[in-house]
């Protein structure tokens, strides 16, 4: 059960972030939130591995340092982490949200954003955190945080820069629920993500081999 209340609060801070930096118009939006998410891995890292992301959640599963059996109970506790949030956020500011691609991208360039980006975050938790290379290292926190200040910075303004199918859910259902929008681009946040993951546990494998 611990496991799972830390991929609760974890995720429920990141997504809070996100919707207050993003919801507030700051410029340093990605920072803020690539911090919480740092801050959050050395939260429970020790406790639940520190997913946060259903997407990375199955990399991990792949990788085989998430027993499968853990796999839903991880992404019920993401998704509902992130729908607290979202509904926090309303809360606090009055307004919602949720991640869509920018009005000058177009579908395609929303999804490879949004798997690159993906498969990149996956790749650097799988590199950082599972390999025996580097077992006990104190730096993980730093670079899979950071990993998103680069993906938000960068892929961010094209995709909306969930990178984290919880991230869209939950907003995504606040959102809706408050007439603000509907279900629509919910599905790249979906798709793009996990495919990422697979890709990335796949390619993690290749490169971890002796």
């Amino acid at each position: 059960m611990k496991n799972y209340l830390a991929e609760f609060i974890g995720t429920f801070f990141l997504v809070y972030t996100i919707g207050l930096t993003v919801l507030s118009g700051s410029p340093f939006a990605p920072l803020a939130i690539g911090s919480a998410l740092m801050v959050m891995v050395y939260m429970g890292g020790h406790v639940s591995g520190a997913h946060y992301n259903p997407a990375v959640s199955l990399a991990l599963a792949i990788r085989g340092t998430l027993n499968l059996s853990q796999l839903v109970p991880y992404w019920i506790s993401q998704i509902l982490g992130a729908l607290v949030a979202a509904f926090a956020v309303q809360f606090t500011l009055g307004q919602t949200f949720a991640p869509a691609p920018a009005a000058s991208a177009g579908i395609r360039h929303a999804l490879v954003v949004e798997f690159l980006f993906t498969f990149a975050l996956a790749l650097v938790v799988l590199a950082s955190a599972t390999s025996k290379k580097v077992q006990g290292n104190s730096f993980y926190g730093l670079a899979i945080g950071f990993t998103v200040v680069v993906a938000a910075f960068a892929g961010g303004p094209i995709s909306g820069g969930a990178f984290n199918p919880a991230v869209a859910i939950g907003p995504t259902i606040v959102h809706a629920m408050a007439g603000a929008g509907g279900f629509g681009h919910l599905w790249i946040y979906l798709v793009a993500p996990f495919l990422g993951a697979v890709i990335a546990a796949m390619v993690f494998n290749v490169l971890e081999a002796d």
